[in-house]
């Protein structure tokens, strides 16, 4: 408010000045709107019509014998004087007005200043007299935090689930900042700092929001990336500006996201120690555990990349408290589904527990996606509560990509997807320790023509030699129905994102696990971001012979080789299975679970409860909604396997 006073009064401090300029160079105020041509006037004093003029440089206002004021402007005619005197005009002259010192020293250097104000007003709305807390655009040195006050923060631990104990871990941080006593006379010091790290979309940020809002303390929100600029010094005249603010607000806490932006190990940047990003570093350092403490300020950062950061920051008397937050499991899943099903109008029909089984793998941002799109489902059927058929529909939008019913494709391309899919769905069924299959389908989604979903039966913390092989067998086994069906020159395209998984699982199995039988349990650093051809990293270190990087091709084709018999012999053995689910393929377009069983078991397939075939047209149009998946098929990270991709 007192910025904007301010301003009111520069305004009219300037228009003041501007007003009184205008009127001094307004010239001589006209007595009336009666003005002659000075001929006219010439010939008036001649005829004896004017009685009395009075002269102010050129210009001249008179009076005629009838009292009619008039005006007029001398051209300088030297001879004025003698012609009114000849014809008896009264003549009166007035003196020049004068002008003070100050009144023609502003006249004359009025324009400069006029500048120099304007520039110094825009300056300093650009510098801190303008903006959000008087912070504007080239306040190069000042914080840009964001200060949330106790009030404004209505998040609390109620509205994070999904990670009890990253809550357990910070719960004594918001005890403290409510009772800093119960600690201090036991001589207990709270951490300085409490990094959060963690997947995208785990929570990071709610959970420090929450913190605040429990704790009912001040909260200063900024990201890591606002203390970097280009030119030097300024991100760490930030960090002093955002702890000086903090210390006059303490107890409080500073949150900075994805600090990594800034924090990142020092000595690997091209400017070395003069680095902008290392000088900001070494200032958060020493604001966090220097020589000056900062008593009651509590640093909460969060990032997705804690192995980059640098050592310094992460020991004791910094970030010394290091909380993990997890992808959530089946518990977690199901106790944030029923939070963010709160503000969605839901039917008895939905079951928490169901959905949080059948998505396996997905963060509290992803599971707030899925409820967000079961309701546009049921907002675009305009129905009034969102069913357990919106759930699904959008559990495999979210899984599989959006169904692209409107696709042309011919019959062959269908039937070509259709074995391709089969073989995928085969194979994933024969071989051992596979993920079961959760759907098939040949509706194009995404990118895809048609894709196969695998999901786990449990959680999944390691995996095993044997069922990493049974997934390259299932990966080729889309490639390999084609070929067996339509021969080797009818082979599409659609198995090129099936290839480039399976190499790169295989060359992962021989170069960083250890299942190499002649390479042994080494890592051989087989990392495509770092290492060049031929075992180069960067073109300039060798970190192994050429005769190694043979022996790992040559392994890498022996686990490719292995599986893409096994599958070829799988399928040419269960050839009648092949051509039974495609033409179930062909006549549903998607098939579940309980389908696929009937299908394994040589059983003729049951149509889904909601299929209706339009019989008026003949062409087969499949009119359904997916149906339910039984919950103890679908219970953690899924494996989307085998996709007909478009060339």
């Amino acid at each position: 408010m007192n910025e904007m006073v301010k301003n009111i009064i520069m305004w009219v401090v300037i228009a003041g000045v501007l007003m009184s300029v205008f009127n001094n160079f307004g010239g001589s105020k006209q007595a009336n709107k009666n003005t002659l041509s000075y001929s006219q006037f010439i010939n008036s004093v001649n005829a004896g019509q004017v009685s009395k003029v009075a002269i102010d440089g050129p210009n001249i206002i008179g009076q005629t014998a009838s009292g009619e004021r008039f005006t007029t402007r001398s051209p300088g005619d030297i001879h004025l004087v003698d012609d009114l005197l000849k014809n008896g005009v009264e003549i009166v002259a007035k003196p020049p007005e004068e002008q003070s010192m100050f009144m023609s020293i502003l006249i004359s250097w009025f324009p400069m200043l006029l500048l120099i104000g304007v520039w110094i007003f825009f300056m300093r709305q650009m510098q801190g007299g303008g903006g959000a807390g008087g912070r504007g655009a080239m306040s190069f040195g000042k914080s840009k935090a964001k200060l949330l006050n106790e009030d404004e923060i209505k998040i609390t631990f109620d509205d994070v689930a999904g990670i009890q104990e990253a809550k357990e871990e910070v719960e004594e941080v918001v005890e403290f900042l409510k009772e800093p006593g119960k600690f201090q006379k036991l001589g207990g010091k709270i951490p300085r700092g409490i990094l959060l790290s963690g997947a995208p979309g785990t929570g990071k940020t709610l959970l420090a929001k929450a913190i605040a809002g429990e704790a009912k303390v001040p909260f200063f929100s900024i990201s890591g990336s606002d203390f970097v600029e280009m030119f030097v010094g300024v991100g760490a005249s930030r960090v002093r500006d955002m702890f000086e603010q903090a210390k006059k607000s303490a107890p409080c806490i500073i949150f900075i996201d994805e600090i990594d932006a800034v924090g990142r190990a020092r000595g690997i940047g091209m400017g070395g120690g003069n680095d902008e990003r290392e000088q900001t570093l070494n200032q958060l350092l020493v604001e966090m555990d220097g020589f000056s403490g900062n008593e009651g300020v509590i640093v909460i950062a969060a990032t997705n990349r804690p192995d980059v950061l640098d050592s310094a920051l992460l020991r004791p008397g910094r970030f010394d408290r290091q909380v993990e937050v997890p992808l959530p499991d089946i518990r977690g899943r199901e106790q944030i589904l029923k939070v963010h099903l709160k503000g969605v109008p839901a039917g008895d029909s939905v079951n928490p527990n169901v959905i949080a089984r059948g998505t396996p793998g997905f963060s509290g941002a992803d599971l707030a996606n899925l409820v967000n799109e079961a309701a546009l489902f049921a907002a675009r059927a305009n129905k009034k509560l969102v069913d357990m058929n919106d759930m699904e529909n959008a559990k495999d939008k979210v899984l599989m990509g959006a169904e692209r019913r409107s696709m042309v494709m011919s019959e062959d391309e269908k039937k070509c997807t259709a074995y391709h899919e089969s073989g995928h769905a085969i194979v994933g069924r024969l071989v051992p320790e596979h993920d079961p299959v959760y759907k098939v389908t040949i509706i194009p989604r995404g990118r895809a023509l048609g894709v196969t979903m695998f999901l786990p039966e449990r959680d999944q913390i390691s995996i095993s030699k044997q069922k990493l092989e049974s997934q390259l067998s299932s990966l080729y086994g889309g490639r390999l129905a084609e070929e067996i069906i339509f021969g080797e020159n009818a082979v599409t395209t659609g198995a090129s994102n099936d290839i480039e998984r399976a190499s790169a699982l295989a060359r992962n199995m021989v170069t960083q696990w250890g299942f190499s039988e002649k390479l042994g349990a080494l890592n051989y650093g087989e990392d495509q971001n770092a290492m060049g051809p031929m075992g180069y990293s960067g073109g300039q270190t060798k970190m192994f012979s050429d005769d190694t990087v043979d022996l790992i091709n040559q392994e890498v084709r022996v686990f490719i080789d292995r599986n893409y018999d096994r599958a070829r012999t799988l399928l040419n053995d269960n050839i009648d299975i092949l051509h039974s689910m495609t033409e179930a393929l062909m006549k549903y377009e998607t098939l579940d679970s309980d389908q696929l069983d009937e299908l394994m078991e040589r059983k003729t397939v049951s149509a889904p409860k909601d299929w209706e075939n339009d019989d008026e047209s003949g062409s087969g149009t499949v009119s359904k909604s997916e149906k339910e998946q039984p919950a103890e098929e679908i219970d953690t990270k899924p494996t989307v396997g085998g996709p007909a991709e478009q060339p």
